[in-house]
């Protein structure tokens, strides 16, 4: 499984302070998924990166994207039972970290929401959910989750005990969701 983690933030893309959400995704994912190959990005909150560094993640590098677009770059599902081609580049997963609240900067799920071309809003509201149980500050939380060609994305709020809980909330369904990705049964 790929997964590539972006960490949203403007102080930590400018290293005035040292990224540890980012980190810590990656260590629940590899204590859990060991076999996973995991790579990281930094980014400001500002749309054009937060584009970027989604796009390319999704193996669409400078793609416009949208419901509905890249189909020449993804290939297109002809006859029953064809499925879209997956770019060898593209994460199985992209799971962003931070800028998901109500300050102006927070911008992550409106730049994620504009990309996606398949929502998927039961991962958001079971990250809700269970983050909810935490703390009454979940309900301010605007992540969104959803699929760019067969890359699924999503957003989590930028603290390290918020990245640690949505991981652990989203493991027990990353397998299947590939598995249903590639149109295999339940």
């Amino acid at each position: 499984m790929k997964v590539h983690v972006i960490t949203i933030s403007d102080r930590a893309a400018a290293g005035v302070y040292e990224d540890r959400s980012g980190p810590e995704i990656e260590s629940v994912l590899r204590e859990a998924i060991p076999a996973s190959r995991i790579t990281r990005t930094i980014v400001p909150d500002e749309t054009d990166a937060i584009r970027d560094a989604i796009l390319a993640a999704a193996g669409r590098a400078h793609a416009e994207a949208g419901p509905h677009s890249g189909t020449a770059f993804w290939g297109t599902a002809s006859g029953p039972g064809s499925k879209p081609a997956v770019a060898e580049d593209a994460a199985d997963f992209i799971l962003t970290t931070g800028g998901t609240g109500i300050s102006p900067r927070d911008i992550s799920p409106e730049v994620t929401a504009a990309l996606i071309e398949r929502r998927l809003p039961g991962i958001s509201e079971a990250l809700r959910a269970a983050s909810l149980r935490e703390t009454p500050s979940a309900m301010l939380s605007r992540g969104e989750a959803g699929m760019i060609g067969q890359s699924i994305i999503v957003n989590f709020p930028g603290s390290v005990r918020a990245c640690r809980l949505c991981t652990t909330t989203l493991i027990p369904v990353m397998q299947h969701a590939l598995a249903m990705r590639e149109g295999k049964g339940h």
